[in-house]
């Protein structure tokens, strides 16, 4: 799938596409992400072992080895696993340093056992002290640990560039950044903009979303309308995605940290590309790093299952296609440079 992009770039795609199927569980989760694999839709997949093992956090060997075995048979392989770390054991009490080094290992040593060759986490979350204590972990199991930034988390967030700041410092390549394209959103989906309608959203409101998304000030009417009460109730989740998964970078906004960058989650919503904006991001992306020689994993993740009754494998088998081509494109206007 990845013939036409520059050597080291490998698409991959996230179990986390088939949520809605798995939350159905007409079938187990073994056979919906395994099949990802023996449909063709993608060889490599990134999983969430929350939803694909009954004894998370700990995953048992017994049900890891029959995974891993079962996705081999199919020709797939693992790349990621998106590990959990649970900060509390009650409403009011945190689990000292100790206990989140106990409740993270056993997700590593599985990420090991399947294959993987990294894991992920939320930026920041495991923060400096507990990093230290991993990252002989990470070495001993042969694994990457990536700290994802996504939405409104550009590199210059003040509440994300101390972890940043951080993994510079510790210039270790077992501890790296993935980026969520989340961040690249020229405009907001389509589909998106219709649910909100759908949901009663004021048409006003509404409209500003669709022509002035970039506008920094748009986010205050977000929050006015949400401080007034007119939000309503039933599409409050859905409504948050524009203060926290929805961004308003560029691609040039992630040139400094990308010495740091490991992966990308290509994330997408819906697949109405009519004005690019979908796969403009993408292509400028690719020119990005094509300009600074990457290579890393660059995995397709649908979000918009959260709205959309859309097939899953269809969707992610149109969005790789899409991805390749635009990245492609984007790697085609810059000469390459040898992979770091």
């Amino acid at each position: 799938m990845d013939s036409t992009l520059p050597a080291g770039w490998t698409l991959a795609a996230s179990a986390f596409n088939w949520t809605p199927q798995v939350i159905e569980a007409r079938r187990t989760s073994t056979e919906i992400v395994t099949d990802i694999a023996r449909d063709n839709v993608a060889k490599i997949v990134e999983v969430e072992p929350g939803l694909l093992w009954r004894t998370f956090p700990a995953p048992q060997n017994h049900e890891v080895d029959a995974f891993r075995e079962a996705l081999h048979a199919a020709g797939g392989r693992v790349n990621t696993v998106g590990c959990s770390l649970d900060d509390y054991t009650t409403a009011a009490g945190r689990r000292t340093t100790g206990q989140r080094l106990e409740f993270l290992v056993p997700q590593l040593d599985a990420a090991h056992r399947v294959g993987a060759t990294g894991v992920r986490l939320p930026i920041g979350q495991a923060g400096p002290e507990l990093l230290g204590l991993i990252q002989p972990v990470l070495h001993d199991l042969d694994l990457v640990l990536f700290e994802e930034i996504q939405g409104q988390q550009d590199p210059l967030n003040p509440q994300v560039r101390p972890a940043l700041d951080h993994i510079a410092v510790l210039n270790d390549p077992r501890i790296r950044v993935l980026v969520d394209i989340s961040m690249l959103m020229p405009a907001l989906p389509v589909s998106y903009l219709e649910e909100l309608g759908r949901g009663g959203v004021s048409p006003v409101l509404c409209s500003r979303l669709e022509t002035e998304w970039k506008d920094p000030a748009t986010n205050q009417a977000v929050l006015a309308a949400l401080r007034s009460g007119t939000v309503p109730g039933r599409i409050h989740t859905l409504f948050m995605n524009l203060l926290i998964r929805f961004g308003r970078s560029d691609a040039a906004d992630l040139r400094d940290i990308l010495p740091l960058v490991g992966a990308f989650h290509l994330k997408f919503w819906d697949l109405d590309d009519s004005d690019r904006r979908v796969s403009r991001p993408i292509e400028e992306l690719g020119r990005l790093l094509a300009q600074q020689g990457f290579a890393g994993t660059l995995t397709s993740e649908w979000g918009g299952h959260e709205w959309l009754r859309d097939d899953p494998s269809e969707m992610t088998r149109r969005h790789l296609a899409l991805a390749e081509a635009s990245l492609a494109a984007g790697a085609a206007r810059e000469p390459a440079r040898q992979v770091r």
